[in-house]
C-alpha cells in the first residue's frame, strides 16, 4: 500500500461503542490518530440510541475523512438479542460511514484478535497491549473498547497491506490457485520437478 489513507474502525453496541482512528502514511507505516468511547448506558430509548451512534460516526468521519471503515461483523450469541442490537449499531454506523463516501469492511471479532494477536481468542487487554506497542501509544483501561476498535483498523490495515488477498475462503482458494498459476508460468526456473 503506498498512497496515504485514513482508517476508522468501530467496535459497535449499543451501550459502549469504540472508535480508533490510523492513518497510513505513503511509507506504509500506521499512525495513531485518535481513539474514544461514547457511552450510551445513559440513554433509555433505543432509537435514540441509534440516532447518536449515527451522528458520532458521522460527526467522526466529517473531522478525520477516513477512506475505510473496519467495523466489527455479527457474531453468535446464546442470547439472540445481542446480535439484534449489536446489528442495528452496526448498521447505523455503516449507514453514517456510507453516506460521507467512506468504504465498509467487515471483520469478525476472532479475526481481528487472530491478526492482531496471533489468537482468535486473545483478551481485551491482550489486544490492547499489542495495539499499545505496535502504534507506541498508552492506553488507558477505561478505553478497552476503543482499543478493539484501534485493532479492526489495524486489521484491516494488515489485510490491505498484505500481498496475500484475504477474501472468502472459496474466493481464496481461487485467487491462490490463480496466483500459484501465474507464479509457475512466471518462474519456470524455480519450479522443481
Amino acid at each position: 500500500m503506498t498512497e496515504p489513507r485514513t482508517i476508522l474502525g468501530i467496535d459497535p453496541g449499543t451501550n459502549l461503542l469504540g472508535f480508533g482512528v490510523v492513518r497510513v502514511e505513503s511509507d506504509g507505516k500506521p499512525h495513531f490518530v485518535d481513539m474514544g468511547v461514547l457511552d450510551l448506558r445513559r440513554i433509555g430509548d433505543p432509537y435514540t440510541k441509534l440516532l447518536c451512534i449515527h451522528e458520532k460516526v458521522s460527526a467522526l468521519c466529517e473531522q478525520h475523512r477516513p477512506d475505510d471503515l473496519a467495523i466489527e461483523s455479527p457474531f453468535y450469541a446464546k442470547n439472540a438479542q445481542v446480535p439484534f442490537k449489536l446489528g442495528r449499531a452496526q448498521g447505523s454506523a455503516m449507514v453514517a460511514a456510507v453516506s460521507h463516501g467512506v468504504k465498509v469492511y467487515e471483520y469478525a471479532p476472532r479475526k481481528a484478535k487472530m491478526v492482531i494477536c496471533g489468537n482468535g481468542a486473545a483478551s481485551k487487554e491482550q489486544v490492547a497491549l499489542i495495539v499499545e506497542k505496535t502504534l507506541g501509544i498508552d492506553i488507558l483501561s477505561k478505553y478497552l473498547d476503543a482499543t478493539d476498535a484501534l485493532a479492526l483498523a489495524m486489521c484491516h490495515y494488515y489485510t490491505l497491506a498484505s500481498p496475500i488477498p484475504v477474501a472468502s475462503a472459496k474466493k481464496t482458494a481461487r485467487r491462490a490457485s490463480q496466483s500459484w498459476e501465474q507464479f509457475v508460468q512466471e518462474n519456470p526456473d524455480r519450479i522443481k520437478k
